[in-house]
Parts: C-alpha cells; structure tokens; sequence
C-alpha cells in the first residue's frame, strides 16, 4: 500500500467511527463541560506527532492527552532532553531562566523520538501533528505536514511574516486535511457568544476598540549576554531555520525568542490574541491603514521596541489600538482584556465573562439611555485558578480539532481565519519599521503607498529551506 492509500484509509476509518460512534462532539453550547467527550473503541484513536515540546508545546500536549481518543505516537524537539523528556538533562541555566517544562509524562505506549521534524512526518501512522515551535518555522513546517497527508494544530502567531500565511492558505487548500490554528480565544463561550451579540447591535455601531499587553521589565529587560556555546544536546544551527546565522546566547533560546524581530515579536505574541477577538466580534476582515510608533527605552538586548501603540484604521471608519506597556506600568482596561466602544454602549470582555455599560449622551443629544446595564460571568473553576482564568479555552480548541479530524468539518479557527488575525501584527511591525501610515490592500495584501514596506512581506530563506 502507498503512502497516500495508507493515509487515506486511516482517515475514513476515523471518519466512520465519528460518524457512527454517539455523542463524540463537544459542541458550542458545552464548552463548559469536561474536555472529554466520550468512551472510544480500542482502535478508534487519533495518533498524533509533537513538534516542538518546550513550555507551550507541552502545555499542548498535556491537553491533548486528557483526551481519550488521542495516541502520543511520536515526539520532535531539536533539544535532546525535551524529547527524552527527561529534566534531569536540561542545561542548569535554561533551568535558572525558567518555562523550562517539568516533563515526566505517563505514555501509554512508547512514542518515537526525532530531532528533526521531517523525519517524524515520514511516520506513517501519524494522523495529525501538534507544531509549537518558534514563529518562524511555522510556516515550513506546516506546508511540509499538509505534503506528508497529515492534519495540523499549529500554534499561534501563525507565521512570521505576512507572505508564509497566505502560502499556507494556498498549501492547504490544494489538500483535504484539516488545519486549526491556536488562537485560544475562539475555544471561549464568552467570545463565542460575543462574536454574534456584538455583530447584532448588542452595544450599536462599534465606533473604538482597544486593547493592551502590560509587562513592566524595568529596568534590565531580557538583559545584556555576549554569544557562547550553546548547551550540550541543544541543535541551535536547526532551531535557527530558515533564519540567517548567528552565534547562540542564552537570551534567545529558550523562550527569550519573543524579543528578538527574527523569531517573534511582542505583537505577534500577545496583539494576534487580541486583534484576532477584536477582528471577530465585530466581524472585520482586515485594516485599511496602520499607523504605529514605538521605543525601545531599555537598554537589553532585545531587537522590538518595549513600548508601542498602534491604530488600526477600517473601512467602515472603525479604529482599533492596541498598546505594549513593557517598561512601564500602567492601568490597561479595569476589569477585562478587550474594549468596545458602540453608539450604544461601552462593552469590556475577557474569557472569564463582559460587561456592558449605557453610553451617555453628548453634546445637543436628549437621549438618556439607548442600551440596559449587563453583565455575564462565568462561575470559578479551581482547576484554572491559577492561570486567572474559568475555562480552558485552548482544551475547548484542541477537542475541537480533535472532532474535525473526525467529522472533516472547519475547526473553530481556520488557517484563513489565523491568517488575517496574524497580519495585523506583521502590519503593525511593517508600519513602526517603516516610520510612516502605511495603507493596506486586503485582496492583493500590498501595502499601496510605500513600496519600501512591501519589501518587508518576506525575507530570503536560508539554504536549504523553502515553502515548497
């Protein structure tokens, strides 16, 4: 039997139990019920591959073994003791820096280990893969898992630059399988809920929206480090990638990545949750303009700014900010993550439930309320207290996917849908780096009034990576 044969019967195995079996879904309306859904057959489980197992790839993976009818079938690090998953390997420093995994986990039967990524996709009895790796290996990794006929939970911020998500858009819909991106948010009944009361009129026309992330690092930053060797069983040439070469230092990897404009990037870490929300609730596609301004006032190593603020402009006249406080403190929005402002009403919202205030009349208006007084919140679940949150949205998105890889059905949020939320982080660096508005073509997805910013789409490969 091919490859292809193989891959395909598996998948209409799975297909008929999901069909036939009861009660496997988990739907909108549950999503504060237990993760899992059901009692599977012996035969009737999902293998599934990891790929990338530092904090959140085990934060993942941990939630998708509470499922019953998930298989661990293989791990992929390109640090040897995340994928032995063995602590007691890991370098005293990273342990000194912290997200270090505590690791341990109970195998059911014994995955197959790899220290490259491709090698775990010829895996044959793989049905889908997990990837949760730095940003910017997203996109090769996710184009070669569609290639090798597998389903793909990718993490967020999708991709690194605007170009890889529309290529992976492209990848996936020359094939069948199913891709759900982690933006966790779309697994909250709040936003759920929200998503359809807010496009419905619930506080009139959205006029403002905002949303911040407050971090104050003052005054060291991630700090100043000279490059050395990298840690014993650490392959920081592949964790490198497709990204140019430079020396190794221990204020890169691990974690420390998401202060450093190669790999990641703060709008990507933290603004692609709150812009994908924002773009949901009120049902934009995507800006019409970005104007965006940003410092680094620290002096660290880090290569993005620790305070930004940016506008996202919309066709409807709609603008949008979003704030990154990370060498200061300040208030943020009292009581929620996210702010609305409607004709109506004012709306604050996080996962944990939302609050709607009556607008107040301005000037020459003889109006005295246009919208009542509400508030909705979820009860305290002492599972999540710790994370300051009542429901595991990203366990809600995993089964979710889970469910898909089943029905064939479109998972909660789709590479499309991953892919525009993603871009407004990659616009919002584009504008800063550029120094100027920029205007924004989402069709064509060019920057039409700054030829200089759509150099910054994409950057060159390093050999031998590509998309293809």
């Amino acid at each position: 039997m091919s490859k292809e044969e193989s891959g395909t019967s598996r998948r209409e195995f799975l297909k008929r139990s999901a069909m036939t079996a009861a009660g496997i879904t988990v739907g909108i309306s549950a999503m504060n019920a237990p993760v899992l859904a059901r009692t599977p057959g012996a035969n009737d489980k999902i293998r599934v591959g990891f790929i990338g197992l530092g904090n959140r790839g085990t934060q993942l993976m941990e939630r998708f073994m509470a499922n019953p009818d998930v298989e661990v079938a293989a791990l992929c690090d390109v640090y040897e003791p995340y994928t032995l998953r063995d602590r007691s390997m890991v370098d005293a420093r990273w342990l000194e820096i912290g997200k270090v995994p505590t690791m341990g986990e109970n195998f059911v039967s014994q995955p197959k280990r790899y220290n490259d990524f491709r090698n775990l996709l010829e895996q044959k009895d793989i049905d889908a893969v997990c990837i949760a790796t730095p940003d910017h290996w997203h996109a090769v990794q996710t184009i070669a898992a569609l290639d090798a006929g597998k389903d793909v939970y990718i993490e967020k911020p999708l991709t690194i630059t605007i170009h890889e998500g529309r290529q992976m858009v492209s990848a996936a819909a020359k094939t069948d399988r199913v891709v759900a991106v982690g933006l966790n948010r779309r697994g909250s009944s709040i936003y759920q809920e929200l998503a359809g009361l807010v496009q419905g009129g619930m506080i009139g026309k959205v006029r403002t929206a905002r949303a911040y992330r407050i971090s104050n690092m003052y005054p060291d930053g991630i700090g100043t480090l000279e490059p050395e060797a990298p840690p014993a069983g650490f392959d920081w040439d592949m964790w490198l990638g497709p990204r140019a070469y430079r020396p190794y230092q221990y204020n890169i990897a691990p974690y420390y990545f998401r202060w450093w404009q190669d790999y990641s990037s703060q709008m990507g870490n933290w603004g692609v949750h709150y812009l994908d929300v924002i773009r949901w609730m009120t049902g934009e596609k995507a800006p019409v303009a970005i104007t965006a301004h940003g410092s680094k006032l620290m002096k660290d190593d880090k290569t993005i700014p620790d305070t930004m603020e940016v506008t996202f402009e919309f066709a409807g006249g709609m603008m949008a900010q979003f704030h990154i406080y990370e060498a200061c403190g300040a208030a943020g929005i009292n009581g929620g993550e996210v702010e609305l402002g409607g004709t109506h009403g004012n709306l604050v919202s996080s996962q944990n439930g939302y609050r709607i205030s009556p607008a107040k009349p301005g000037q020459f208006q003889t109006w005295k309320q246009l919208v009542e007084p509400e508030e909705r919140e979820l009860e305290s679940n002492d599972q999540h207290g710790d994370l300051g949150i009542r429901e595991d949205s990203t366990a809600n998105l995993i089964r979710n996917f889970l469910d898909c890889v089943k029905s064939r059905k479109a998972p909660l949020c789709s590479l499309e849908d991953g892919h525009r939320s993603t871009s407004f982080a990659h616009l919002a660096n584009i504008a800063l780096a550029v120094g100027t508005r920029i205007e924004w073509d989402a069709e064509t997805e060019q920057v039409t009034n700054n030829r200089a910013a759509n150099d910054l789409l994409h950057y060159e490969y390093r050999s031998p990576w590509t998309l293809t």
